[in-house]
């Protein structure tokens, strides 16, 4: 997975330098789009198998917390493998439903400044240790690479997230 065909996001775009700036420049326009919602129709989903804004910002928010953990370890650890990140699974088991969607603005940010906070200071070898990353497909891949397809999460995410906001008010 190098590119999206869906939101158009290419990872080789996005110079490693650039990660945590970039990281935080998202978090920014989440946190604007989540402040202008109805807080009374954020948890809709528009159809049963499509999240509601709300899970889906509770999902970016652990992405970002998931991922920190990830680059992290492939600090530390030669080679480690990440296990999955049960999306489905965590969506339920967190209550993503019931969380509070004036609470998701600042969560977001924290999550992702303390992401941004790890690459600011990462070095061209630290941004090459390999890992072992389950999604797609089970793959070699790099930690600039996570912090790509980090970024790739929250640009694809805030699209749907203004999707399932206009089918909702619709």
């Amino acid at each position: 997975m190098d590119s999206c065909d869906e939101c158009q996001f290419v990872y080789d775009e996005l110079p490693a330098r650039d990660i945590a700036g970039t990281l935080r420049d998202r978090a920014g326009r989440y946190r604007a789009e989540l402040s202008v919602l109805d807080p009374a129709t954020a948890g809709t989903r528009p159809e049963p198998e499509v999240w509601s804004v709300l899970e889906y910002a509770c999902h970016v928010r652990d992405v970002l917390l998931v991922q920190r953990e990830r680059t992290l370890l492939a600090l530390v650890e030669d080679n480690p493998d990440f296990p999955r990140m049960y999306r489905e699974e965590r969506a339920e088991l967190a209550g993503y439903e019931n969380q509070g969607l004036s609470a998701l603005h600042s969560q977001v940010g924290m999550a992702s400044e303390l992401l941004a906070t790890v690459f600011d200071g990462l070095s061209v070898q630290q941004l090459a240790r390999p890992c072992l990353y389950n999604f797609p497909a089970r793959s070699q891949r790099d930690v600039t690479w996570l912090g790509r397809h980090t970024v790739h999460e929250l640009v694809h995410h805030l699209a749907d997230i203004r999707s399932v906001s206009e089918r909702v008010r619709a």
